[in-house]
């Protein structure tokens, strides 16, 4: 395969990194609307990421926020977003930049998004789920759904299967 010197997996990375962000200032001006609520998952030692020591020594790599009933201060510019979320009953204020999210998940439509982390190969990102206390439903570890999972597979395939193009042509 020929080097792609264009870079579109970056290209297509910050494309989606600007959806989370239009989401994120859509509530930031008008808060939640019906079912919506934000899982977004971040690298917590990527450059830029401001959190307490205490989650960064609970969750060293990664760690996904939950955005739904209570969180405050929401700000969110072109490179980064800030909110503070209640943990043990604290006050913590998060400074997350755009590059440092993993994966992004609206489980009130059944949207999510991966992406890669600066200098990170694919990979799935999965991690712990750290619930902000007054969250009043329980909460799993949430994985961002894959495209394959919402699209009905074609006559004998597997749900979730990559197929070639080549078996959809006409022999």
């Amino acid at each position: 395969m020929a080097k792609d010197f264009i870079g579109y997996q970056a290209l297509t990375d910050s494309a989606l990194r600007g959806v989370v962000r239009d989401a994120l200032r859509r509530i930031e001006k008008s808060g939640l609307i019906g079912a919506h609520h934000f899982y977004l998952t971040f690298k917590t030692h990527a450059d830029g990421v401001d959190i307490p020591d205490f989650l960064k020594e609970q969750y060293p790599d990664e760690m996904t926020i939950i955005i739904q009933h209570q969180y405050w201060a929401l700000k969110v510019k072109d490179d980064y977003f800030e909110v503070t979320l209640t943990f043990k009953k604290l006050p913590a204020p998060l400074h997350i930049p755009f590059n440092a999210l993993t994966a992004f998940f609206d489980p009130g439509v059944q949207f999510g998004l991966q992406f890669r982390a600066e200098g990170d190969v694919a990979k799935p990102a999965t991690g712990p789920v750290m619930v902000p206390t007054n969250t009043p439903e329980p909460v799993a570890e949430i994985e961002a759904p894959e495209a394959a999972k919402a699209a009905p597979a074609a006559a004998g395939e597997k749900p979730g299967e990559v197929v070639s193009l080549d078996s959809f042509r006409k022999k």
